[in-house]
């Protein structure tokens, strides 16, 4: 019973030293056996860390016990929560240990999303809200605002197909947001972002609520696809890649700086090429292969919950949290530009520079600019008019 008391002792102290670091969802899986390890690991790899960790944690309250030592109160709404992004970003949503409360929104089904989400036994209290009337009661007090709603790309509509839906409904959301949570971050993933989020910016402008650092357009799933095609080709395991991807969220304004990736490989130029079109394109791939039946929708839920992650973990302090977004930018001569951003407790702290980049990728970022900016003018228009 001594030696039991003994190991619980330990892992309730190395639960203690996980809640100092980031989240990673795999920690939702580690059994008290793996906590007991990372002790053993942490203390013989570097006992003066590990002290001083302990130290860090008993100053955080470690008197008040374990179960009293939670992380802030978030509300997360997702505005477009029944839809075919909406339900799977809804339930990676309800995974997510740093979400209180989660608010889900849209015209019709939204009961029947959030009474089957609401039955997983994790953090997040879930409550589903119906119809227009309802949008101000699912926004109030939100710290973080996702928007997939609206309509998918369906094979041979084109891009003026798409934006005449989805900017009158961005439009709405935009003005709901600016009454009843102007404070919140904005996650953009309606279709065509390079246009919806100007539109938001505008809207907001218009109410006197903007504040850029609030507004993201989601590019993830461009990051997310760079990675996986840019592994592949690498032979590198896919989970320690990185690539930055800069410019817009369509077709060739999509800008993956391969250049850039982490791990370098050192691949060919016709397969930089190659792998550039394939990410340009990952879109177009999705919507073939579903035959009609839909776009991308679990990819970018994934990419979703992943880019809100990186906020919410901005939001409640956790330092050096980068991640690629589509923000009001100065860095090139564009208002609106994809790059990397560090993530704080504003929303954007810094909007960080291109770096150096290859001849390719130089001609690249001169030809994607022309149509990047039609589609932000177009966006602009839209609002105002």
């Amino acid at each position: 019973s001594g030696s039991h008391h003994h190991r619980e002792k330990r892992s309730l102290l190395c639960l203690r030293l996980l809640r100092l670091l980031p989240f990673s969802p795999s920690l939702l899986s580690f059994s008290s056996l793996a906590f007991d390890s990372l002790v053993s690991l942490l203390f013989s790899r570097s006992p003066k860390m590990f002290r001083s960790m302990l130290v860090r944690s008993a100053s955080q309250g470690l008197r008040r016990g374990f179960a009293s030592e939670s992380v802030p109160h978030r509300k997360v709404v997702i505005l477009g929560a029944a839809g075919g992004i909406g339900q799977p970003l809804s339930l990676l949503m309800k995974l997510n240990p740093l979400v209180s409360s989660l608010s889900l929104y849209d015209i019709a089904n939204t009961p029947g999303v959030a009474a089957d989400v609401g039955h997983i036994n994790t953090r997040s209290e879930v409550c589903g809200y119906m119809g227009d009337d309802n949008l101000g009661k699912a926004l109030e007090g939100a710290d973080l605002v996702i928007i997939p709603a609206g309509v998918p790309r369906k094979p041979g509509m084109t891009r003026d197909d798409l934006f005449n839906i989805n900017a009158g409904i961005v439009k709405n959301l935009s003005i709901a947001i600016a009454k009843y949570c102007p404070q919140a971050l904005v996650n953009m993933i309606s279709n065509p972002v390079n246009s919806t989020v100007p539109i938001a910016a505008e809207i907001f402008k218009k109410a006197g609520t903007y504040d850029e650092k609030k507004l993201f357009g989601v590019t993830t799933l461009d990051v997310v696809r760079a990675r996986t095609f840019y592994a592949g080709k690498a032979n590198l395991p896919v989970a320690e890649v990185n690539v930055p991807v800069v410019g817009g969220h369509a077709g060739v304004t999509i800008l993956p700086l391969f250049s850039q990736a982490s791990p370098q490989a050192n691949l060919s130029d016709d397969l930089i090429k190659a792998l550039t079109k394939r990410t340009q394109d990952g879109g177009t791939e999705v919507v073939e292969a579903k035959a009609g039946k839909g776009s991308a929708t679990l990819s970018m839920a994934y990419a979703g919950a992943l880019f809100a992650d990186a906020c919410l973990k901005g939001l409640n302090g956790v330092p050096d949290v980068v991640e690629c977004s589509f923000v009001q930018s100065t860095i090139t001569e564009l208002p609106f530009f994809a790059s990397k951003v560090r993530l704080g407790k504003n929303g954007v702290e810094e909007v960080l520079d291109l770096g150096p980049l290859s001849d390719f990728e130089k001609e690249g970022l001169e030809a994607l600019k022309a149509e990047l900016k039609s589609s932000i003018d177009k966006g602009i228009k839209f609002a105002n008019q």
